[in-house]
């Protein structure tokens, strides 16, 4: 009985700790947002009037509506593509389907904004297809710019959320269902239309719901190639890093319209995914088959061009980078080393060592708490753990850039002062990719039945070794997926880094940022390798540790 009360109070204390480092890191900084967003600096009294500013000028609302419509059109299009293709991986034999697999996942976990700079590459002004094109038909297109373009990067950048969540959903499907409505004379269309979609719609109303919210947050992409076709996030730095000091208190107001907006898409997503949740299992699993003639044909084309459109930007980054330039900005033909000794290789360059430092630190910190928050939530519920469940999403749902001006808030002065030092990016990367580790975790720890730890401490084993020789060691294959998804999330964290960064904590992703802003892409492309090839190697290492050929979403 009295190790009973220690394994209880030992687990309320870790309750207590992590609302704590909660309350300080999530609920402190945006409540400091709030409160700059209806305080009057001058005569400290509530006021609407930065919010009034926002919905008055046709300049500031515009953008909000700007990022609705990229969102849903880049959404609409991602499901297009990311549906159709993951029903054809699964129902039908296509020649390199573990290769392409791997493809999509890294084409995935690129940076949409490396996406962006390398269709400047291709389809800018003086892009290399814009070239081909203006030569052969005497044209002079305008490039990638604007609304199209950041369609076009986010919807390549986000069909493979879309596909790989659907490629786990249709492995749960019954297939004998399809068979029977094909023995009543079902048409393939019609078939897929009314059983497979159907069953497959909380996947794909939640996949959906992820791709909106990630693409209405993201900085990099609309910043590089959006020009005129500004969008929320742009407007937000603008305000906050304006060249005339900005203002704090109007750059506050953006904000929490950005948490309410994406708030209520969260919310929304919950609501969705509880009403329309059930569990199936798959007593006859769908099998892939051979299929001939102009259908295969089809099917084969439509996913190689797809996968194909996806890594291009990888492969143009890796392909401009051993490009001969000059100084970076114009490729004089051949090739060199030039760009790699410019950036990599110099005395001063610190971005790639602290990426990985950043990063690892960061991991080590997520792994710990992911493990724990998991099985507080799914183990030891109670109000408190409730609390932690939700908050442990915050980070997740709120754009990287409010995060990175809540954490200026609230940590720019005395008494906690961290603003300009590597501490306050490795805790914006932990607390804003933790939730990859603490959902995949908390899967497994929901597939692992409670009897398992009664029965270790019915044998005499205390609550605390049951847990770490027992539970962590089960839980391990849940917390490597959602570590890897952090860790490859993490040193890829664009809109954070840029707002909190200084000379000494540069990162890959914003020296990566600030030579495209420059023009210098030689640089760019070498500090993107670097990135790609990082993603790429710890997706190889996943893979050889777990066994695995895919990551579980």
């Amino acid at each position: 009985m009295h190790n009973k009360k220690k394994g209880l109070s030992m687990w309320s204390v870790s309750t207590l700790i992590i609302l704590a480092i909660f309350g300080l890191f999530i609920i402190y900084p945006l409540l400091l947002v709030l409160v700059k967003s209806v305080i009057d600096p001058e005569n400290g009294k509530a006021t609407l009037s930065y919010f009034f500013k926002f919905f008055q000028k046709k300049f500031y609302w515009s953008t909000l509506i700007n990022s609705f419509k990229v969102t849903i059109v880049a959404t609409i299009l991602s499901v297009l593509l990311g549906l159709p293709i993951a029903y054809i991986m699964r129902s039908t034999k296509i020649k390199g389907s573990g290769f392409l697999d791997i493809l999509i996942v890294i084409s995935y976990l690129s940076p949409p904004f490396i996406g962006a700079y390398a269709w400047i590459q291709l389809l800018g002004r003086n892009g290399f297809i814009t070239r081909i094109i203006n030569f052969l038909f005497n044209v002079k297109l305008n490039g990638i710019y604007g609304f199209a373009g950041i369609v076009l990067v986010f919807t390549l950048q986000s069909f493979p959320l879309v596909y790989m969540y659907i490629s786990g959903a249709l492995k749960s499907i019954d297939n004998s269902l399809n068979e029977a409505a094909e023995s009543l004379g079902a048409p393939s269309f019609k078939r897929i239309t009314s059983i497979i979609i159907p069953l497959i719609m909380p996947t794909l109303l939640a996949s959906s719901l992820l791709v909106f919210m990630r693409v209405i947050a993201d900085f990099g992409t609309p910043m590089l190639i959006g020009e005129g076709y500004k969008t929320m996030p742009v407007l937000i730095y603008g305000q906050f890093m304006g060249e005339v000091g900005g203002d704090d208190g109007f750059a506050a107001a953006i904000c929490m319209i950005m948490v309410i907006v994406t708030l209520l898409l969260f919310i929304l997503q919950k609501f969705l995914s509880n009403r329309n949740s059930y569990a199936m299992t798959a007593l006859k699993p769908m099998v892939a088959e051979e299929v001939r003639g102009i259908k295969g044909l089809l099917c084969h084309g439509f996913v190689y061009l797809a996968v194909f459109m996806a890594v291009l930007p990888q492969m143009v980054v890796i392909y401009t980078s051993f490009l001969k330039s000059n100084g970076g900005q114009v490729f004089t033909g051949g090739f060199s080393l030039d760009s790699y000794k410019a950036t990599i290789f110099t005395k001063s360059n610190m971005a790639i060592l602290n990426t990985y430092k950043f990063g690892l630190i960061a991991i080590v910190a997520i792994v710990i708490a992911g493990i724990l928050i998991s099985y507080l939530t799914v183990r030891k519920r109670s109000f408190l753990t409730y609390i932690i469940d939700i908050l442990v999403m915050f980070p997740y749902i709120i754009p990287g850039s409010v995060l990175g001006i809540s954490f200026l808030f609230a940590f720019g002065d005395y008494p906690i002062l961290l603003s300009g030092t590597s501490a306050i990016i490795i805790i914006a990367y932990a607390i804003r990719r933790l939730p990859y580790t603490v959902r995949s975790t908390s899967a497994i720890i929901g597939q692992i039945s409670p009897s398992v730890e009664e029965a270790a401490v019915s044998l005499g084993a205390s609550e605390i070794k049951t847990f770490f020789k027992i539970m962590v060691p089960m839980m391990m294959p849940g917390v490597l997926s959602g570590a890897i998804l952090s860790w490859v999330t993490a040193i890829s964290e664009l809109s954070s880094s840029v707002i909190l960064y200084n000379s000494g904590t540069q990162t890959l992703t914003v020296s990566i940022y600030t030579e495209v802003i420059r023009g210098n892409y030689g640089n760019a492309a070498a500090y993107s390798t670097v990135l790609t090839f990082t993603s790429i190697i710890s997706l190889l290492i996943f893979f050889k540790l777990t066994g695995k050929k895919e990551i579980s979403m």
